[in-house]
């Protein structure tokens, strides 16, 4: 069906626009109307030339999806059908892509599925976590409150990863720029202050050897350094992708200085928050286990979360099993321990997931104020020192004429 775009008044008075998938203009009305949207233009949309190519297709986001859960969640509040919700949202949706993954799962619905079914057809926009939560919700008949729930774990978990991002924005820019003018330099800089230098007829200081021979080096070897460095990034991502290499990488984040605590504050944060979640929502706790630890996004973790779901399995505690991996600090295995004990585990595993937040949110702010200093002072010293050694044999000039 060929796609319009409309502009329009809501019955409020506030202006309105989009673009909707509809046989006719007169389709395209009604749909409107249905909106409680008054039409003031409507006219066939202008055709998208990359629409047949896969990867040129814009991607579907988390706020995509937050803001769709939230929009579904109110509308089943409301009283309204599942097909018509997702009909509704596709019609509303001005990414393509998402526009039409919905009226995929629509035309799922209508042809007998669940909700839950449909989704887990689009696996890179729902993970297994949202299909089985959607899944526990549909079976309860609370699906609204469902997606209330995945809406806001959703949103912590974007912002504390947007958090992270941010953090180690600025450090990563101040290091490529480090890397652009030393290259620039080497390159370009100092061949000229070395054949002005080879006429002085006298040796050269050792500070000003050494980045004159390097300069040699980088300007006669630049494409061997590229095609290393290439063969490297290629060799090291097959390595990362295979079971071995997801292994060691995922440990080494664990392990690493100051990243590491970090990254574990971040497993940890998503862990207790993904369980609790699954938890309050109904999902068992071995059904729970098992998703979170799908979804955990380390290796290491989530062998430890699988061989405490054994454990649950075979009898055995919870808290048992996650202090013998050695992967969660002590104070949660025993605030786990505690909230089993007390018969409020989904209670406990909340609060642990809001004070590892914090504890995440204070690491990077002691991360970024202590990282941002020390990556200046490196770029200062490095740019600096080149420069100091370039410009000490014009000392010896007046000695040597």
């Amino acid at each position: 069906m060929p796609f319009f775009v409309w502009k329009g008044v809501n019955y409020k008075g506030v202006k309105r626009k989009g673009k909707i998938e509809a046989d006719s203009e007169q389709a395209v009305t009604a749909q409107l109307k249905r909106l409680r949207i008054t039409p003031t233009q409507i006219k066939p949309a202008p055709k998208d030339l990359f629409a047949g190519i896969p990867f040129l297709q814009p991607k579907v986001s988390r706020k995509d999806i937050i803001v769709f859960t939230r929009q579904f969640s109110t509308m089943i509040d409301a009283g309204l059908t599942l097909v018509k919700c997702l009909e509704i949202l596709g019609s509303q949706q001005p990414n393509p892509t998402f526009k039409r993954i919905l009226k995929e799962i629509s035309g799922d619905v209508v042809t007998g599925a669940t909700l839950s079914e449909g989704l887990k057809k689009h696996p890179k926009q729902f993970d297994d976590l949202y299909c089985n939560l959607v899944a526990a919700g549909e079976e309860g008949g609370i699906l609204d409150v469902i997606l209330q729930r995945l809406a806001t774990h959703i949103e912590k978990a974007a912002r504390l990863r947007s958090r992270v991002k941010g953090a180690m924005m600025l450090p990563s820019i101040i290091f490529i720029v480090f890397i652009v003018v030393l290259a620039f330099m080497l390159t370009f800089v100092i061949p000229v202050f070395a054949d002005m230098f080879s006429g002085m007829g006298a040796s050269l200081p050792a500070p000003t050897r050494f980045f004159v021979n390097m300069s040699s080096f980088f300007k006669g070897n630049l494409v061997y350094i590229v095609i290393c460095t290439g063969v490297f990034i290629y060799l090291f991502r097959r390595f990362k992708n295979t079971e071995r290499g997801k292994v060691v990488w995922d440990r080494l984040m664990l392990q690493l200085p100051i990243f590491g605590d970090l990254n574990r504050k971040m497993a940890v944060a998503h862990f207790t928050r993904t369980l609790s979640t699954m938890m309050s929502s109904g999902v068992p706790i071995m059904d729970g286990l098992e998703i979170t630890a799908r979804t955990a996004g380390n290796v290491i973790i989530e062998e430890s979360l699988m061989d405490t779901r054994n454990a649950i399995s075979e009898g055995r505690s919870i808290a048992d099993p996650l202090e013998e991996s050695g992967v969660f600090p002590s104070m949660v295995i025993q605030m786990i321990s505690v909230g089993e004990e007390a018969g409020a585990l989904e209670t406990m595993l909340s609060k642990i997931a809001d004070f590892y937040d914090e504890e995440v949110d204070a690491a990077v702010d002691a991360l970024t104020t202590a990282i941002e200093p020390l990556m200046t002072v490196i770029m200062g010293v490095g740019v600096g020192g080149l420069m100091i050694a370039m410009y000490l044999p014009m000392f010896k000039i007046g000695d040597l004429v």
